[in-house]
């Protein structure tokens, strides 16, 4: 839906977090809990930044007004905590009211967030089409047996070769 900014390697540079892992993951997993608690505060604190200059993704907008002008269900699931999310979704005007965000449920590419949505819309998972712009929307899609749609805008090409890649496996 809006642009990020947020600088991925610093974070798990500033966090001590290999470059090859995810950083949700690898804060779940650390043992100590000050330390857990410093990561989620690195973390938060990128992400309130990043919210701050958010802007609507080329084409998102159009693509949200047409979905609502055909009545179509739309619902937002993001890595992302629900600080950022909400300040993300006032500062755009984004006026979609089913949001999970990783408090709600596991991070992407777990499905629970995503099932739950199809529970509560009462639509079987393979009748819903969930669009996003990275590898973990695309196998959070798979793992949930829902159509998955990539949107890629100027994006980093290893991103969508990542994607790519891991579409012509499954």
């Amino acid at each position: 839906m809006v642009r990020t900014t947020l600088d991925f390697a610093a974070i798990k540079r500033a966090i001590g977090c290999p470059k090859s892992d995810d950083i949700l993951t690898f804060i779940h997993n650390l043992a100590c809990d000050e330390r857990k608690a410093e990561a989620n505060q690195v973390v938060l604190e990128h992400e309130l930044q990043d919210a701050q200059t958010s802007v609507w993704l080329p084409g998102a907008e159009a693509f949200v007004a047409l979905a609502k002008q055909h009545a179509l269900p739309l619902a937002i699931v993001t890595r992302n905590c629900r600080q950022a999310t909400e300040i993300k979704l006032n500062n755009n005007s984004i006026a979609i009211e089913h949001v999970i965000t990783r408090e709600d449920a596991p991070a992407k590419p777990d499905p629970t967030a995503l099932l739950s949505i199809a529970n509560s819309w009462q639509i079987e998972p393979s009748d819903i089409a969930y669009l996003g712009d990275y590898i973990y929307d695309i196998q959070a899609a798979h793992n949930a047996e829902m159509q998955a749609w990539l949107y890629k805008h100027q994006a980093g090409v290893d991103d969508y070769k990542a994607c790519l890649s891991y579409i012509a496996k499954t």
